[in-house]
């Protein structure tokens, strides 16, 4: 278990402790971790167990994040580690997000030389992906202190589910971001990723203002394909700015939602005509 103490939690009695970093608020026992997976309770302190512990990495294209208007034909150093806040039975990447990986340590300096010494080979800087990168909050945050002082870029690649002051303190380091905004319906959010839209959407807000912001929402048949849901979800977003860029992608069946067929790509097409009245940048991804 890692010695790095976590940020963003309450000790309470009989050793429990409370996690305030994401909206669950999970109140965790001695010996046991919050939903996520890797906010751990030893002996009454919050630890943040998968410090450095990297699942993931490759040098990635900036528009596979998807970034499409930020530093476009660009690459950039991405990594992951394991672990997450939802529940998404869709979720693709659920090896990493749902299990526990093999890992290797790399050290926030370690990394950051690495992505500085990838410049020569097009590397703008770090992404933060292929899990939740909010919930290795510690690790992301002391990471991107130190891209920022090799003049590197930081992008997070998230389900925008954080509490609104550790968002804050961190976005002053953040570049840019994709936010995926899962579905516009809160019952959606309940059943599927066991969360809430409200604090998805107070990210986007309150991001938006800070740093370059992309959004991604999959397209399942049957749950947030309907023209209503997308009609108002392409309202919210240019309600904070037109400018921002929507990507639709196609659903393929995943994880434990394997009773679904993949989206008709006519669907993607009637949903992108409808978000394009609102919004000046939609794109279509995985068709």
């Amino acid at each position: 278990m890692s010695d790095i103490k976590a940020q963003y939690y309450i000790k309470l009695e009989d050793g429990l402790v409370h996690c305030t970093l994401c909206p669950h608020n999970c109140h965790i026992e001695n010996g046991k971790t919050g939903l996520c997976g890797v906010r751990a309770n030893k002996g009454g302190h919050l630890y943040a167990e998968s410090y450095g512990l990297i699942s993931s990495m490759a040098l990635d294209p900036i528009e596979k994040k998807p970034l499409y208007h930020f530093f476009p034909g660009s690459k950039i150093l991405s990594v992951g580690s394991y672990g997450c806040n939802f529940r998404c039975s869709y979720c693709q990447n659920y090896s990493i997000s749902m299990e526990r990986p093999d890992t290797v340590y790399i050290s926030p300096e370690s990394l950051v030389y690495k992505a500085f010494d990838l410049k020569d080979s097009g590397n703008i800087g770090l992404a933060y992906t292929y899990n939740e990168p909010f919930i290795n909050y510690e690790y992301v945050l002391d990471c991107c202190k130190l891209a920022k002082e090799k003049n590197l870029k930081n992008v997070l690649v998230t389900n925008g589910y954080v509490q609104e002051a550790p968002l804050k303190e961190i976005l002053p380091f953040v570049d840019a971001m994709n936010i995926d905004l899962k579905s516009f319906s809160d019952d959606f959010y309940k059943r599927i990723c066991k969360g809430k839209v409200e604090y998805v959407k107070q990210t986007i807000e309150i991001s938006a203002i800070s740093c370059h912001v992309e959004v991604t929402c999959l397209i399942i048949p049957g749950l947030n394909d309907s023209e209503e849901e997308i009609s108002a979800l392409t309202s919210f977003i240019a309600g904070i700015s037109s400018d921002i860029p929507l990507h639709l992608t196609r659903f393929f069946p995943r994880y434990k939602m394997t009773d679904r067929e993949p989206t008709p790509v006519e669907t993607l097409k009637k949903l992108y005509a409808i978000a394009k009245k609102k919004l000046k940048h939609v794109y279509l991804g995985n068709v």
